[in-house]
Formats: structure tokens, C-alpha cells, sequence
């Protein structure tokens, strides 16, 4: 196991730590024993493929000013994840870092000026990357506290998902009943929450997109659904001849000019993904520029003239860059858990994995597998993992004997063949001569 420092908090290392509220403190009992000194952490070496990613022990972090201090139980996986890994998202954090932009768990202790939650208190997190370790510190702003009758896991799956569905769907795309809907990736996590919604709203005609093998799956949910391998546009127009009032595309490219296309007067397309981008397992240049010289600009003389509109929605720009954008979220996170209650939303998870299993769930994750969520658990065993088993002397002898008679099979066929390109040289030598 890696012990380095954890980079990312040699420059919080220099400040002095600050005062906090300990879960001991509150009940001495309880807490005897004596919290690790290092933590297990999902690790970003560098950008690119699988192996880049490592589980090392880290020391664990300090908690500074207006920061809560979380112990993890369960993290999740989306596909900004195998983005980040790849390299191919804004801003990214210089390697090594610790992986996840979601995580749940209890409240481990609190900076003095944090009043929104309590040790002790179950919470979920949605920092800007470090969520996939056993402690995580965050900003209380962007921590939310889980009603007393919700299941952590189910709070885990989800926040993120719903929060994405409930915006796209109430805030930006403002859908209501007759209107009918486009929704690309259909049986992802936030597809299923989107259907979750539109079921609520009653009366919306859903399109959905996925890969075949998981229609079967999704048949409840939508009202079409179409193979993402054929010609979605061409598909569209047999079931929707005048077209559709709303396009959710969460793929980008040239997704882009045939979703505007399909789009009937006051439609409203909306961008709140880019995962066309990626292809194989690292980052592909060519895929990149592809996927943004396929799409058009459109001036806002053609929208008007249109009667259209076009939305980009990026979560994490949102909560994390711009002004205001974490207490908007935190009042849909709010809406999301009381839908919760009210029996609307509906945790869809598809698998759960050991945090040391987490490159299996990006690699299902990148191969667009999953229908619904899928879950990190820390208190997971990791699944057994095939190994070799040691040779014993009597199969390394044969080995080498093989070797040797391999070594002597090469060498008298690369004699064999020298002496007969001799004796075709000479033969060649002597038809000169006898010309001649």
C-alpha cells in the first residue's frame, strides 16, 4: 500500500488546525477506541486509462474553517468520473488527487462556525472531487443533511441523480403534461430519475434512448424506446412525425444538430453532458475536437426566427463556480428528499461495489452497462481477484528444459536455413558461370 502525504493537504498541513466538536467528546464510551491515523483512498496517478487508478492509505485529513468532517460509507459513480480519469473535464486537479464528486456517511466532527449539522449527524456530500475516501473533508455548504426515515443508500443514490433530473426537467426545461420528451442515455441513473419525474408530472410522451440490451429493463419507463446504434433521428420521426417539445442529450456532438432538428416550435433543447467525448479507456484527442466541430453555431437570429431554444446545464459549474448556485441546489436537494417521502422518487441502483472493486465500476460504468446507480460501499469485502499460482521446482526445471530444447530448435533451423540459402547462392553462382 501507498503511504505517501496526501498532496492535496500539504497546504492546509501549514495552517494551524482548528478547534472542533469531536464525535468522543459527545459520548467518551462510544468513541474509545481510537480513530485510524490513515485512511483508505481512491487515488488519481495521472490521467488516462484504468491503471492510473490506485486505493492507497493516506493520512487523515485536517478539518479547516466552515469544513465538516465526514466518515464515508458509500460513494457514487457517474461518468464525470471516467471523464475526470481521463482527462477530458474543466479544470481538472493536478495528479495525484483523490477521485468522487459524491459521498455519504456520518459526521465525524465540525469547524466552530458550522451550524447546519452536528456530529452524529447522517449526511451526504457533494465536493468538488475528494469524495472516495474513508474521511472527507467539506464545505458545510455543499453538505445535506438525510431525514431521520431515509436509508443512508438510498439518500446516496439518490441526491445527485434527482437533483440533475429535477432541474432539467422543473427549472430549465419546464415540462408539463402533453409535451413530449427526448431523453438520450434513458437508462442511466439521471435518465431514470428524469422517468421517475415525467411519471409523476402524468400525461408526457417519453422517448428514450439506450443501448438494446437494455430495453427489456427500461420498458416501464418510457413510452419508446429506440437503439442508440441506429439512426435516432430517422427513429424519432416514425413515432413523433411533428417532432418533440424537449431534448435531454447527455451525450454532445453531433447529437447536438440532429436534437435541434427534431425539435417542434418553442422547443427547447438542453446540453447537460458531453459523454461523446469519450471512446476507448484513455483520453482520444481526435474524439474531443470531433465531438465539438460537429456541432453547429447557431445565432440567436435563427433561434429567434426558429421559435426554439437551446439550454446548457453543468452541475458542478453550478454548485462549485458560480455565484449562488449551492443554495439553489441545496433547495432541490431539499424538494428531492421530500419527493422521497411522498413516495415520487425512488433509488434505481443497479450494482454496488467494494471501494478496492471501484475500477470495475468505472469500467461498467464507461461501457454504458448500467441501468441506474451504482454505489461504492466501504464496509464491502472486495470480490476475490483470480491469481496465478506459484510454480514448483519440478514445473520450473521442465520449463527450462522446454526453454533449452526450445533455444536448440531454433538454432538448428536457423543453420538449416543458412546452409540452404549457401547452397542456393552456389547454385545461383554456377548458372552465371555456365552462361557466361
Amino acid at each position: 500500500m501507498d503511504t505517501q502525504p496526501n498532496a492535496e493537504t500539504k497546504g492546509e498541513a501549514a495552517a494551524e488546525p482548528k478547534p472542533a466538536q469531536e464525535a468522543g467528546q459527545q459520548d467518551s464510551k462510544a468513541g474509545e477506541a481510537e480513530a485510524p491515523k490513515e485512511m483508505r483512498a481512491v487515488i488519481l496517478n495521472g490521467f488516462g486509462g484504468l491503471k492510473s487508478v490506485k486505493i492507497v492509505r493516506r493520512p487523515e485529513p485536517a478539518l479547516a474553517d466552515g469544513e465538516v468532517l465526514i466518515r464515508v460509507q458509500l460513494c457514487g459513480v457517474s461518468f464525470q468520473d471516467v471523464m475526470v480519469r481521463q482527462g477530458v473535464t474543466e479544470a481538472p486537479p493536478k495528479t495525484p488527487f483523490i477521485l468522487g464528486f459524491e459521498c455519504a456517511g456520518v459526521v465525524a466532527a465540525v469547524a466552530d462556525d458550522v451550524e447546519n449539522v452536528k456530529v452524529g449527524d447522517r449526511v451526504v456530500a457533494l465536493p468538488d472531487h475528494r469524495a472516495w475516501a474513508e474521511l472527507v473533508p467539506v464545505p458545510a455548504k455543499y453538505v445535506y443533511p438525510v431525514p431521520e426515515a431515509m436509508p443512508l443508500q438510498e439518500a446516496a443514490a439518490v441526491t445527485l441523480s434527482y437533483t440533475v433530473a429535477y432541474l432539467l426537467v422543473h427549472d430549465l426545461a419546464n415540462i408539463t403534461s402533453n409535451h413530449t420528451v427526448l431523453l438520450h442515455s434513458a437508462g442511466g441513473a439521471v435518465g431514470q430519475a428524469v422517468c421517475a419525474l415525467l411519471q409523476d408530472i402524468g400525461g408526457v410522451t417519453v422517448v428514450g434512448i439506450a443501448s438494446k440490451n437494455k430495453h427489456e429493463d427500461l420498458k416501464s419507463s418510457v413510452t419508446h424506446i429506440i437503439d442508440r446504434s441506429s439512426d435516432v433521428h430517422a427513429e424519432v420521426r416514425k413515432v413523433c412525425p411533428e417532432g418533440v417539445d424537449v431534448v435531454l442529450d447527455s451525450q454532445g456532438g453531433e447529437e447536438c444538430n440532429r436534437g435541434y432538428t427534431l425539435l417542434k416550435p418553442l422547443g427547447r433543447y438542453i446540453l447537460f453532458g458531453s459523454s461523446s467525448i469519450v471512446t476507448g479507456e484513455t483520453k482520444s484527442i481526435l474524439s474531443v475536437v470531433k465531438s465539438w466541430w460537429q456541432v453547429d453555431k447557431v445565432s440567436p437570429l435563427r433561434l429567434y426566427e426558429d421559435n426554439r431554444g437551446i439550454i446548457g446545464f453543468n452541475l458542478r459549474r453550478l454548485l462549485h463556480h458560480q455565484p449562488g448556485g449551492h443554495e439553489k441546489v441545496r433547495n432541490v436537494v431539499e424538494t428531492v428528499y421530500k419527493l422521497w417521502q411522498s413516495g415520487v422518487v425512488k433509488a434505481h441502483i443497479d450494482s454496488t461495489y467494494a471501494l478496492e472493486d471501484v475500477t470495475d465500476a468505472m469500467t461498467k460504468m464507461h461501457d454504458r452497462k448500467n441501468v441506474g446507480k451504482l454505489l461504492l460501499d466501504l464496509s464491502m469485502e472486495p470480490r476475490p481477484r483470480p491469481t496465478t499460482p506459484a510454480k514448483t521446482k519440478k514445473e520450473e526445471k521442465k520449463e527450462d528444459k522446454e526453454n533449452e530444447k526450445d533455444k536448440e530448435k531454433d538454432s538448428k533451423d536457423s543453420k538449416e536455413k543458412d546452409s540452404k540459402e549457401d547452397a542456393k547462392t552456389d547454385k545461383e553462382e554456377e548458372v552465371k558461370d555456365a552462361k557466361k
